[in-house]
């Protein structure tokens, strides 16, 4: 029976640990979303982890040699309890994993976005940027009113670019 774990990896080296476990055979998961960037007056999108430093792994404990991952290249140590390592709940998983989009991105569930919500845009030229969600468009667009320049300005943006101001 196959139990999810952690992985405790080197700092950003999620994708190689993630990688090198795929070649050894280990069922590995990385979930990442996109974050914009800015850098010398330029914006790059970029995959991030959603848990920076942490990969999940899924291994049958009873039949999986699992001592060889912490001698993975980007591997820190697996995360254990006394002498097993510690095992995530499956409900947590599957519904981490009800979150992913076409892309592989995780997405936050359009039940959690409601009109006339406070939202912050994640990704792309208007990041960080604070609006009010005026509707959900479709399955994969909203619209957004943002005050730019001193300006109120409607538009229509990606829904994984969105996210509920705190």
């Amino acid at each position: 029976m196959s139990e999810w774990c952690v992985i405790n990896t080197l700092p950003h080296q999620e994708a190689r640990a993630e990688a090198n476990l795929v070649r050894q055979g280990y069922r590995a998961w990385l979930p990442t979303f996109e974050r914009s960037r800015r850098h010398a007056r330029r914006i790059d999108t970029v995959r991030v982890p959603l848990f920076p430093g942490y990969i999940f792994v899924e291994l049958d404990l009873q039949d999986e040699l699992w001592a060889p991952i912490n001698g993975t290249f980007g591997v820190r140590r697996l995360l254990c309890q006394r002498e097993r390592p510690a095992i995530v709940s499956k409900n947590f998983i599957e519904t981490l994993r009800g979150t992913i989009d076409d892309e592989g991105l995780v997405a936050i569930p359009d039940s959690e976005l409601k009109p006339g919500q406070k939202v912050r845009i994640v990704a792309g030229p208007f990041v960080d940027c604070v609006g009010t969600l005026l509707s959900l468009t479709s399955k994969k667009r909203v619209e957004v009113l943002l005050g730019v320049l001193n300006a109120s300005i409607s538009t229509t943006v990606s829904r994984r670019l969105v996210a509920p101001a705190a």
